[in-house]
């Protein structure tokens, strides 16, 4: 008998595609809606009706069946408070990351199985061999800079077969097909809240922020800010001062609401050739100290040759980002499943890297192979 694979279909190309090429694999198909916000922003609607629409019309032309999930609840406490949180604290998050990590291929697997699936499957421009994961076929597209932190078990059960085309080829096949998607464009954008600004997303969140100075590399205020936390290290658009050389953002200093910015590209607090990170998670066997292997330190970043120093054990099942259900935030000792900070990794880069943001990702990767990776300190 064949397995039973239960698609997350968002609405969008390549998940619909995902659903086909899995049908005409053979293995019996049900399509998954996850309902994972609906909130209209100011001067934004949520796009989440038409999304599942989408998604459902989808599930018709291919004679599959079809369901919804509703995990609202679960992505505003575990994405949405988290992103709030560490921007409120200064760095630069990434909820996709965070988002795979306990919706994608934690909830929607665990409910999915617990339903009946024997797998899962997804959209994701990733490849996954034996509960390892490598980056896609097509560059230009590989997502797997947003799945280090998917858990081995988690790909074991996990399917992505559009890692294996390109996305020319995934428009071309929808074509074939005739699926409703075929010609709708890439979501952008904030995880499943649409095509809105952090900037505006966060206002709506916290409302308007308390304005601070800007400081050059001279020590002198040159402006003022409208927020220390819309400010992301190595940013040069949307500063708002004077004219002459751009300003880099070099530093914040959430104490004093000031923003430190410079106009030497060789300042060194905007270089690193070292970097820490934290809430380490490797995808299997923690890899060994002294060899050459690249990182990733943003997306859609170069690939960067660099060496592990210090190299933090393999996390405990069920490691975490997410906040226990306590007051405490990211920036404290300890998360979820008791993972600790007290043993970061470093990496040393070959070549020192311009403007990285605290709160973004390092993606450690062997040739395709995703190893793992942390945060940036």
């Amino acid at each position: 008998m064949s397995k039973r694979v239960y698609v997350g279909m968002s609405g969008g190309v390549d998940s619909s595609v995902t659903a086909a090429l899995l049908k005409d694999q053979g293995y019996q198909v049900t399509g998954v809606y996850m309902k994972n916000w609906s909130q209209d922003l100011p001067g934004f609607v949520c796009p989440w009706k038409e999304d599942y629409q989408d998604a459902k019309r989808v599930a018709v032309q291919l004679g599959i069946d079809f369901k919804m999930y509703d995990f609202e609840t679960e992505y505003r406490h575990k994405v949405v408070d988290y992103m709030v949180r560490e921007y409120q604290a200064g760095r630069t998050p990434n909820p996709d990351i965070m988002c795979n990590q306990e919706v994608k291929f934690k909830l929607f697997m665990e409910t999915s199985l617990e339903d009946g699936a024997d797998l899962i499957a997804t959209g994701h421009y990733a490849r996954v061999k034996d509960g390892r994961l490598y980056a896609g076929l097509d560059k230009s597209k590989d997502q797997s800079y947003f799945l280090y932190r998917v858990s081995e078990d988690a790909l074991r059960h996990s399917l992505m077969p559009v890692g294996e085309l390109r996305k020319s080829e995934v428009r071309a096949l929808a074509a074939k097909l005739g699926l409703a998607t075929a010609d709708k464009k890439d979501s952008q954008g904030i995880c499943f809240v649409g095509k809105v600004g952090i900037k505006e997303f966060l206002l709506n969140e916290l409302g308007r922020q308390p304005s601070g100075p800007i400081v050059d590399q001279d020590g002198r205020t040159i402006g003022e800010h409208d927020g220390a936390i819309f400010y992301t290290i190595g940013q040069r658009h949307g500063l708002n001062v004077g004219g002459g050389l751009p300003y880099y953002v070099a530093r914040k200093d959430m104490k004093t609401n000031t923003v430190y910015v410079t106009t030497n590209l060789d300042d060194e607090e905007l270089w690193s050739d070292e970097v820490m990170l934290q809430y380490v998670h490797w995808i299997g066997s923690t890899p060994p100290a002294g060899k050459r292997y690249h990182a990733r330190l943003r997306y859609r970043g170069p690939l960067v040759p660099c060496e592990l120093q210090g190299v933090a054990p393999r996390a405990a099942a069920g490691h975490s980002l997410a906040r226990k259900e306590t007051t405490r935030s990211l920036s404290t000792e300890t998360t979820t499943s008791g993972d600790s900070r007290a043993r970061p990794l470093s990496l040393s880069l070959v070549e020192p890297q311009r403007g990285l943001a605290a709160g973004q990702s390092a993606v450690v990767y062997e040739d395709d192979r995703v190893l793992g990776g942390g945060v940036i300190s």
